[in-house]
Parts: structure tokens; sequence; C-alpha cells
């Protein structure tokens, strides 16, 4: 018998290591779950599934290496260890990602179309049915989730790779309706007016975690409100634009300069809509004049101060990001002066955004 004398590569290479091992450890069944232990040996990961619309990156591989380690230890530990991998295919994310890849939007009223070819450079989304955009989802996520998985695979992770889930899945949908259900029985649920983020293009809502921030150079109007009784009080908003839904205007409690106009009416220009003079902490006696206006809704802030003042809403912009027709004088849209207010009301519509404030025949302070 002749002893086998190993060899060393003349340049050791890692190339494939990765594959041969994966390959192996599913085939050997490693990692593979045994569901017959008793639930005191079981120690259980439940890791945040991935957004597989999302790209790659190292914050992915730093973040499932830490979770890798402590399955590992306890295993060390002889723990039997449940850790599977599931994949959040669910929400606007995966939306989002799809109307982009094939530059659609969901239109429920649009019939199927057999022939769908939607064209990936044409200058308007294509609309398509429920029945074909939720198609078009599960065509793509499959092939994110394989290139998720492929990374997962090349890492090592120590995953049960045959206890996977995905959060459209038949399984997982279920699931999430029978507690929804539960939570609806029990009292917990409820509805609410209340703004959302909204896509002008797409036509549908989008998350915090989709917005990106980005400053602009902008203008800055002072415009003056009258008052009930004689005299007027100035606010200074970049936001003209809205001042159809304006509902009220906040002023610091300790400033003095408007401690005798607060609990009074105050008359938007143009507009002629009485709306409350408030006191509020928010309010900042140093940006800009002091006092602020407060429309439904301008930004986060506004929100807050309609709900802690309980202040009625005023929508004026609709789905398409367009000033939409109000009348003047109806329940809600209360004016002095209903004939001037919906004048006001069509020159804001067709006027230039860079300076609405002069179309409202205000005074001349336009920054």
């Amino acid at each position: 018998m002749t002893a086998h004398t190993p060899s060393v590569p003349e340049k050791p290479a890692l190339d494939g290591l990765d594959i041969k091992w994966s390959e192996q450890w599913a085939q050997d069944g490693t990692y593979a779950f045994d569901r017959t232990r008793p639930r005191s040996e079981v120690y259980s990961i439940d890791t945040p599934p991935p957004t597989v619309s999302g790209s790659l990156h190292v914050g992915h591989v730093f973040s499932y290496t830490h979770t890798d380690c402590i399955a590992r230890y306890q295993r060390m530990r002889g723990k039997e260890v449940f850790y599977p991998m599931g994949w959040d295919d669910n929400g606007v994310p995966t939306e989002r990602r799809v109307q982009y890849h094939f530059n659609v939007r969901c239109d429920p009223s649009v019939p199927y179309d057999e022939a769908l070819a939607p064209d990936p450079k044409a200058k308007h989304p294509t609309p398509v049915g429920r029945r074909q955009f939720t198609e078009l989802c599960d065509r793509l996520v499959v092939e994110d989730e394989k290139a998720f998985e492929d990374l997962w695979r090349r890492l090592g992770l120590s995953v049960d790779w045959r206890q996977t889930y995905s959060t459209v899945d038949e399984h997982c949908r279920r699931v999430s309706q029978l507690a929804f259900v539960d939570l609806a029985r029990k009292g917990h649920l409820y509805s609410s007016d209340a703004p959302s983020l909204w896509d002008v293009d797409f036509r549908m809502g989008v998350s915090q975690a989709d917005v990106e921030d980005r400053e602009q150079q902008g203008n800055e109007y002072r415009l003056d409100f009258g008052l009930d009784g004689g005299g007027t009080i100035q606010i200074m908003t970049t936001r003209p634009e809205l001042l159809a839904a304006c509902v009220g205007v906040v002023v610091h409690p300790d400033d003095e300069r408007f401690r005798d106009v607060v609990g009074r009416d105050a008359l938007t220009p143009g507009f002629a809509a009485r709306v409350p003079v408030r006191a509020h902490a928010g309010a900042d006696p140093d940006k800009g004049t002091g006092a602020v206006m407060v429309c439904t809704y301008g930004d986060v802030t506004d929100v807050g101060w309609r709900d802690d003042l309980g202040l009625q809403t005023r929508v004026v912009l609709g789905r398409d990001g367009r000033m939409v027709p109000v009348t003047w004088g109806e329940p809600g849209w209360g004016s002095d002066d209903p004939a001037a207010a919906s004048n006001a009301g069509d020159a804001s519509v067709t006027s230039s955004m860079s300076c609405l404030a002069c179309s409202y025949s205000l005074p001349k302070r336009c920054a």
C-alpha cells in the first residue's frame, strides 16, 4: 500500500471554496433543523427578513454575520438552532421597484392584457390592472430573492435553507390576515383622517424610508392677515400656494408681541377665511415674524399643530399634485367674501408658483 502524499498548490486560492462547502453542508444536512428536539433544547432566531427590492451592500453582510455568530455559538453549546431565512417582498419598496423596473403603474380599472409589453423607456409608465401588476411583482421578487440567497450561501451563513419564507407567500398572507382580524375583534383598530406621503407620478403612498430630503433654493413671503376687530398680523412663509389650506395662525405663548391677538380670529388675505390665532410652544419667536400659518399640510409640523390645537383640515392638493378647485362658502370652506375667495382661488391655480402671493392681491412684501 502506497501512502498518499498531499500536494500543496503553487498558488493557493479561495476560488470555489464557498460553493464547494455550501453544497457539502446542504448534502450533509449540517444546519438542518431537527423538529423532534424538545422546545427546551431549541434556540430560535427570528431575524427581520431583508427587503429584497433593495440593493445589496456591506451593511447586509455585517448585520447577518453578527446573527450567524450567535447561531454557531448556540450550536456549540448543544442547542438545536432554528434559523430560517425570509424575504420581505411586501409593501411599497417592492411596488416601487416593480414600477421602475417595468415602467408601469397599477390601475385597478385597467383590464388584463395578455399581450402586455411595457416600454421601459417610455416617458410615462404604462397603466396595468391589479392582477397583472401582482404577477409582475411575483416575477421580479423571485429574481431578487435568488440574488440574496446566492450571497448568503457564499458567505457561509449557517441557515437551514429548507426553512425559507416570503412575506407575500400564501402562508404569511394568511397569518397576517388572521392577526388583523384578531386585532379588529379586540378593538385595537381605528380609522382616522391623517396625511400620508404620496408619490404623484405612480399615485401611491410611500414610506419615510423612500423619501430623500434635498435642500432647494426658495423665497420667503410676508403676508398680512387681517384681524377680527381691526389690525393685522404678519406671517412669513415659503409656501404661499398653500394659503387656501390655512386653518390657523400659531405664535409662541411667551411672545409679548402677540399677547393681545391670541384667541382672536385672523382673516386670510385674498380668501377672507376666518382662522384662529393660537399659542403653541412649538412656534419659534426668532424665526420669520414669529407668527406662522398652519396649513394642511405643508410639513409634519402642521400635522402636529393641527392635532394639538384641534384645527380642521382643508385639502387643496389632489393626488396628481395639482391644486384642486374649491367652492368657497360651502361647509368647511367658510369665507367672509366667498366671491372674492373664488376669484383668488382661480388665480392661484392658473398663476405661477414662483410668486403666488402677488396673485392674491397681497401687500407688496414679497422677498
